[in-house]
């Protein structure tokens, strides 16, 4: 994530008119690793999350409510007995590096007045929180314990002193002179390419990094070391004029990166969300990303489930298409069998091979050599071509039915991966977890008496422009239910065309042109398709449905049918809000 040193400095900036000259009026520990300060200024409630956690490593505002522990952790504790009812006097980055010193006054347990320093570290698996005493640097209690085995250079536990991580030797890009840089460069032989900011300055991460170098050599293919520092030192000068809030997403709407600037290096692959202050913007941003990750790291199970049986279908696949092709030979075999039935008569035991004149070819003349066993008789040899024939024959018949089950199993599954990862609950999950159990695929587990049940969610609701309902499967069970329970046989029912995807239920029996364009838009999201620029689409009305019978959950057939193009990367702008 791109919480460098240039975007802590923009977000210090916008956090001092909130947080300077406010009271610390609650501290609570929801996570092992992460606080929340509520502070109250000017009789206004604010929540300020600081989180030492090895991937999620930050500090903003938040309006996310998070539940706390029964017992409140010695961490806590410590921070309640020497910062609680204290005013926030101080924000310091310092030498513009990921580490902020958040100073503190209060009175202490004698009443006498004192100054703390609550140290943030965003540093990776290294982010710690620690409470340091100013006027002796004496570490109160740190959020993690560093001792003597885990880190030779500085230890972080109560009664220490507070020593800061090991100084870098980059440069400082505030106050960097170009004679400072030009010496860096020479001492250390660093190339020009497009780790050269992140390798000489720091608060400088890899993505602000490769933007700047591509931005560089768009103006100059070869520049100096001094065009070098006059093009950055123009950029730092400018920098709080040109702050510009965005997170970046691919096309699917996965979160790829945040920053405080407008990063061109992304601006073709990926689309720019833009906020207004960076509190809101990583508030927005952590909660969503912890919540794809959870969601992704609970259905990883299923979805190695479903690629496992996928896998599977496609080798079964690769032996009954080798079958059929074994079987192309069955008719020749009947036609031996048949041309050794009408000369049997001129066939005696011991014969090895005969040449038959072949009266099943209209057109010309043609003799057929048949190989026959010696040891058998002429009427065996006949029927040992006709058994060949009709083995052949049945694997025939029966490869065919095979395949088509095979194909039938294998789209059933990729509908259920796409059902995966459209997921937007655990109660999703559950539910396709549950599906899976019906179909066989997961072995049933008799659940305890203590067990709760698991909430059954709902299918995705939208209204369209014109104000007609629209419904959307969010898995196969929920897909044959809408289409074949709860949908009038009148109503207008959508799927995109020859892929995995939601049943759409428009529940209007007369369509405007609008609505339907809406709810195809929506079906092509809810598809296997979704990051397609044209998609076809297919509706008809709900009465035109059959489900075979034994067919899988979800899996329908029709025949009287349209079809219309579109272009699932709508959906954003028509229904994000709605949803």
């Amino acid at each position: 994530m791109a919480l460098d040193g240039i975007y802590l400095y923009s977000l210090i900036n916008n956090l001092k008119e909130s947080l300077l000259d406010s009271k610390i009026d609650k501290i609570n520990q929801p996570e092992k690793d992460e606080i929340i300060l509520t502070l109250r200024k000017e009789r206004k409630n604010l929540k300020l999350l600081i989180s030492a956690s090895p991937r999620f490593a930050r500090i903003h505002l938040t309006n996310t409510v998070k539940s706390n522990p029964i017992k409140a952790p010695m961490y806590l504790m410590v921070l309640r007995k020497y910062i609680l009812g204290g005013r926030i006097t101080k924000l310091i980055q310092k030498d513009n590096d990921r580490i902020l010193i958040i100073e503190i006054e209060n009175r202490d347990e004698l009443g006498f007045d004192s100054v703390y320093s609550l140290i943030v570290e965003i540093m990776g698996r290294h982010s710690n929180i620690t409470l340091v005493r100013n006027r002796d640097n004496k570490v109160m209690e740190s959020i993690k314990h560093i001792t003597p085995d885990i880190n030779s250079y500085r230890v972080l536990y109560p009664g220490v002193n507070y020593v800061y991580p090991p100084a870098t030797t980059k440069l400082n890009p505030i106050s960097v002179t170009y004679e400072e840089l030009n010496s860096f460069v020479n001492n250390h032989s660093i190339i020009f390419d497009e780790k050269f900011y992140f390798n000489c300055f720091t608060g400088i991460s890899n993505l602000l990094s490769n933007d700047l170098y591509y931005n560089t050599i768009e103006c100059n293919s070869s520049p100096t070391v001094e065009e070098i520092y006059e093009s950055f030192k123009k950029f730092i000068s400018k920098l709080s004029e040109n702050l510009s809030y965005n997170i970046y997403t691919n096309k699917l709407g996965i979160l790829k990166d945040f920053y405080s600037l407008k990063l061109s290096s992304l601006k073709e692959n990926f689309v720019a969300i833009p906020y207004e202050d960076p509190n809101t913007l990583m508030d927005d941003f952590y909660s969503k990303k912890d919540k794809q990750d959870r969601l992704q790291n609970k259905s990883t199970d299923l979805q190695k489930l479903i690629h496992t049986n996928i896998e599977r279908c496609n080798k079964k696949a690769k032996i009954l298409y080798e079958t059929l092709k074994e079987c192309e030979e069955k008719d020749e075999l009947k036609i031996k069998g048949d041309l050794l039935t009408s000369y049997i008569y001129t066939i005696k035991k011991g014969d090895s091979e005969c040449s038959l004149l072949n009266f099943y070819n209209e057109n010309e003349e043609e003799y057929m050599k048949i190989k026959l066993d010696k040891n058998k008789t002429p009427s065996e040899n006949v029927q040992r071509y006709y058994k060949k024939y009709n083995k052949l024959k049945t694997s025939q018949e029966y490869a065919k039915v095979q395949l088509e089950k095979n194909v039938d199993e294998i789209n059933y599954l990729n509908s259920v991966l796409t059902n995966i990862i459209n997921v937007e609950s655990y109660d999703e999950i559950d539910e396709i977890k549950k599906e899976l159990i019906e179909t066989g695929y997961i072995r049933y587990k008799k659940q305890g008496k203590n067990v709760k049940k698991a909430k059954t969610s709902k299918p995705h609701h939208f209204v369209s422009s014109d104000g007609i309902d629209i419904y959307v499967g969010k898995n196969n069970l929920q897909n044959d239910h809408l289409s074949l329970k709860f949908a009038n046989k009148n109503y207008l029912w959508l799927h995109a065309k020859d892929i995995p995807g939601s049943h759409v239920i428009v529940c209007s029996f007369d369509v405007p042109d609008k609505t339907l364009e809406e709810a195809a838009i929506i079906a092509g999201f809810y598809s296997k398709g979704k990051n397609s620029l044209k998609l076809p689409v297919d509706y008809t009305k709900v009465k035109e449905l059959k489900k075979p019978n034994g067919s899988k959950p979800g899996m329908v057939i029709y025949h009287t049918n349209k079809t219309l193009m579109i272009n699932p990367n709508d959906f954003s702008e028509l229904f994000e809000q709605n949803k």
